[in-house]
């Protein structure tokens, strides 16, 4: 009787302390993703590629001979409930290693949380600038919006050859506000002019106002600066009022070719890496996500993919998950990884190249293509 006191104690003890049977053979990374919502493609883009990343990992042998285990919450790309999910893994889960969340509004409600506890949480797709202000546990594995927008002006100015550029930003969205800002910053310094600047309130689904004067200012493109559902809406719009110009936007627009029709042709995007790359490390993931999941991967996938690994670089290098050596270790990354060479900066924003990628016709199916480079 003794003896099956003390295993029940025991077992209360191991529940309590959010301890399993196997806590001593596996790493417990958090994940936080939008996988309903108006931006689910995305959370299930970027968990797809991190349970490949996973998958491969632990064949491999695991991280320090322990296997990796993801567990995961849904944020419905709600800030509120992304800090909700936060809480759950760290309290009940008792991780110290969170990936995520995918867009900038919902990660920028968890920063400080995890920066107060000294929980690592590295961001895969958070692009707006002041994302990792909140102090050095917080990292991200995508480039920002200063550096996105500008890359979107240069394009549009000396790719295109634009002179003259209509804008229709979403004012509620730091993102799409950041991405705005900086185009046009960029554009300018290329000679541009800015003939219409227009902008909507985040849920709006009639922009007949805004394009009318944009089709009156007669631009040679246009900059729609948002997620792909808004996007879709605003270019059948656009060109049901007769305006052809090519359309350019930022990494929101990846899952545009899934959820639009052909009014998104002539359209171009920043991005962050190329499925069609020719590159070893890009075509033997595109590879692995293809046979594992039967689509072609989206950028959120390779980011989410590339964020394990740097995480597990990391572990291996600190020897163990004890989240201060885990930062120190991210701090120091110097790798080759899918969305490509990576190092970060003193904010510990990753210092990476750019892709803008091509909306054409494949085969009766819309499709992206890369289009060019551009490096920090």
């Amino acid at each position: 009787m003794k003896k099956m006191f003390a295993v029940l104690i025991c077992a209360v003890i191991f529940v309590f302390a959010g301890c399993t049977k196997n806590s001593a053979d596996v790493i417990t990374i958090g994940g936080i993703f939008p996988l309903s919502g108006t931006v689910a493609v995305y959370g299930v883009e970027c968990k797809n590629g991190i349970e490949l990343a996973i998958e491969e990992i632990n064949a491999a042998g695991g991280v320090n001979g322990k296997k990796l285990v993801l567990v995961s919450e849904d944020d419905e790309g709600n800030p509120e409930k992304t800090v909700n999910a936060y809480k759950k893994l760290t309290t009940s889960d008792k991780v110290n290693i969170v990936i995520g969340s995918l867009t900038s509004g919902c990660t920028q409600a968890i920063t400080s949380l995890a920066q107060a506890q000294k929980v690592v949480l590295v961001a895969p797709a958070a692009t707006m600038e002041s994302i990792t202000d909140a102090g050095d546990f917080i990292f991200r594995a995508c480039f920002i919006d200063p550096f996105q927008g500008t890359v979107g002006g240069i394009f549009a100015s000396t790719s295109l050859g634009a002179k003259n550029a209509a804008i229709l930003y979403d004012n509620g969205n730091d993102y799409s506000v950041g991405l705005k800002d900086n185009f046009i910053a960029a554009f300018r310094q290329r000679g541009g002019n800015i003939a219409a600047e227009e902008s909507y309130i985040t849920g709006d689904v009639d922009f007949n106002a805004q394009l009318t004067k944009i089709k009156t200012a007669n631009p040679d493109v246009v900059y729609l600066p948002d997620y792909y559902s808004t996007v879709s809406l605003i270019a059948k719009q656009l060109r049901e009022r007769g305006v052809d110009t090519p359309i350019v936007g930022a990494d929101g627009w990846d899952g545009l070719t899934e959820n639009a029709g052909d009014e998104v042709l002539n359209g171009f995007y920043s991005n962050h890496y190329a499925s069609d790359s020719t590159d070893s490390k890009v075509v033997n993931f595109v590879n692995a996500f293809k046979k594992k999941y039967n689509a072609t991967p989206v950028s959120f996938a390779a980011l989410g993919y590339d964020s394990l690994y740097m995480l597990r670089d990391a572990i291996v290098k600190a020897g163990g998950t004890d989240s201060t050596a885990v930062r120190d270790a991210l701090v120091k990354t110097n790798g080759s990884y899918v969305t490509g060479d990576l190092t970060f900066d003193n904010k510990r924003n990753p210092i990476k190249s750019a892709v803008m990628m091509e909306i054409v016709k494949q085969e009766g199916k819309l499709a992206t293509v890369y289009k060019t480079t551009v490096n920090p």
